[in-house]
C-alpha cells in the first residue's frame, strides 16, 4: 500500500438518517398513450378525459404486482402516494392494493369495475396506506386526459385511498387553453419532494405521471456520471416501469433523529 491521501474515487459517504428510498412509478398503459403514439392530436380529444387502463396496461400492472411481491418490495413500502388521476390510482391500486377477490375483511381500496376496468374490488387488507396529493399531477392543462374528476367521484370509487390533502373537489388547476410549461412542472416537482421530505416514512412509493417524471428527475444528477444522469436519472419513463431513488437532504432541511447510531 502506498502512502499519501487516498481517492475515494467517486464514492460518497452520507448519514442514512438524511435520506428516504423513493419508488417511482409511471401509471400503466392508458388508452390516450395507445392514440397519442399514432396521432398526437388524440391527446387533445375530449373523449380521453380523466383516461382509464387499457386491459394491456392491467396485465402490466399484474407484472410489476408480481415483481414487488417476489423481490419483497411490498412488504418494505410504508406509504403509496399517487397522483389523484383516474389511471394512476388503477395502477398503484393493483400493484399495491390487497386481495383482488375478497373483501370479507377490510374496505375496498377499489371498487369492482372502477373506471370501467372489468376488474374485481381490491381489499385495502395488508397494504400501506394511499395518499392522493395534487402534486405529482401530468402536466395540466389543455389535454383533457390530464383533467381529474371530482374528488367525490374519486373517493367513492377508492374508498381506501386518502385525499384529504386535496383542498377543492373540483380541478381548479387544469385550464382548458393553457398548459404549464417545463420549468412550471419542475417546479411542482421541487415544491412535491420537499412535501415527501416532510414525511415521516422513509421508504415511499410514488405512482405518478411520464412528463411529470421527467421535467422532475432532470434537475438532478449533475454530480453524478454523465451516463447515470442520462440513462439512470433523467431517462423517460416506459408504462408502469418503476424506478428506485434515493431522496438526499443536503441541506438541513431536517431529518428524524438518527436511531441507530450509538455514541
Amino acid at each position: 500500500m502506498e502512502g499519501g491521501i487516498a481517492d475515494p474515487a467517486g464514492l460518497a459517504l452520507y448519514p442514512s438518517h438524511r435520506c428516504k428510498t423513493l419508488y417511482l412509478i409511471r401509471h400503466g398503459q392508458a388508452v390516450h398513450n395507445v392514440a397519442g403514439e399514432k396521432d398526437h392530436k388524440a391527446y387533445s380529444f375530449p373523449e380521453f378525459f380523466d383516461a382509464q387502463l387499457t386491459p394491456a396496461g392491467w396485465d402490466q400492472v399484474d407484472n410489476l404486482r408480481k415483481h414487488v411481491n417476489a423481490c419483497g418490495l411490498a412488504k418494505r413500502i410504508e406509504l403509496v402516494v399517487v397522483s389523484p388521476l383516474l389511471r394512476t390510482m388503477q395502477t398503484a391500486a393493483g400493484v399495491f392494493g390487497g386481495d383482488t377477490s375478497s373483501l370479507k375483511n377490510g374496505k375496498p381500496l377499489m371498487v369492482e369495475n372502477a373506471g370501467n376496468s372489468c376488474r374485481h374490488s381490491i381489499s385495502s387488507l395488508n397494504s400501506p396506506p394511499f395518499i392522493a396529493i395534487e402534486y405529482c399531477r401530468e402536466r395540466m392543462g389543455m389535454h383533457p386526459c390530464d383533467k381529474r374528476r371530482s374528488i367525490a367521484e374519486y373517493s367513492a370509487l377508492f374508498p381506501g385511498i386518502d385525499f384529504s390533502q386535496i383542498e377543492n373537489d373540483e380541478d381548479v388547476y387544469w385550464r382548458p387553453d393553457s398548459r404549464e410549461t417545463d420549468e412550471q412542472v419542475a417546479a411542482r416537482g421541487v415544491t412535491f419532494l420537499k412535501w415527501l421530505w416532510s414525511r415521516k416514512e422513509k421508504e415511499i412509493a410514488v405512482v405518478t405521471h411520464s412528463g411529470f417524471l421527467l421535467q422532475t428527475s432532470r434537475l438532478f444528477g449533475n454530480d453524478t456520471h454523465p451516463s447515470i444522469k442520462t440513462h439512470e436519472i433523467s431517462q423517460p419513463f416506459s408504462n408502469c416501469e418503476l424506478r428506485s431513488m434515493v431522496l438526499v437532504d443536503t441541506s438541513m432541511l431536517g431529518s428524524d433523529a438518527p436511531i441507530a447510531n450509538y455514541p
